[in-house]
């Protein structure tokens, strides 16, 4: 099944928006809409903040990188400030997904 995606208001999709496609493509009401959309980005946060990556199949992985602290400093002052370690969400996406994003550029 393929869902269609005909017009955004917004540059960006939104989970309301994907909520509203379930409702009006699939038929689910508009409550199990949201709450399918919102349990499963709880899946893949819980799963990141864990520590686990997230692959899906088809679309890409995310990863979590954990950064070494490192000296930086403040573009204002020009002051030097220590930036301390952190854990970041890095993402790749599937070859699939970029020849499809790459059909697109190039109008094949």
């Amino acid at each position: 099944m393929e869902l269609a995606v005909e017009s955004l208001e917004t540059p960006a999709l939104t989970k309301a928006q994907l909520a509203e496609m379930l409702f009006d493509q699939i038929g689910l009401n508009k409550r199990e809409s949201k709450d399918m959309i919102d349990a499963f980005f709880d899946l893949i946060t819980d799963s990141l903040v864990e520590g686990s990556d997230v692959k899906i199949s088809g679309f890409g992985n995310f990863q979590i990188r954990t950064k070494a602290p490192r000296p930086g400093r403040n573009p204002r002052t020009g002051e030097p400030v220590a930036i301390g370690a952190r854990r970041v969400v890095t993402f790749h996406a599937s070859p699939k997904l970029k020849e499809q994003v790459q059909m697109t550029v190039i109008g094949v």
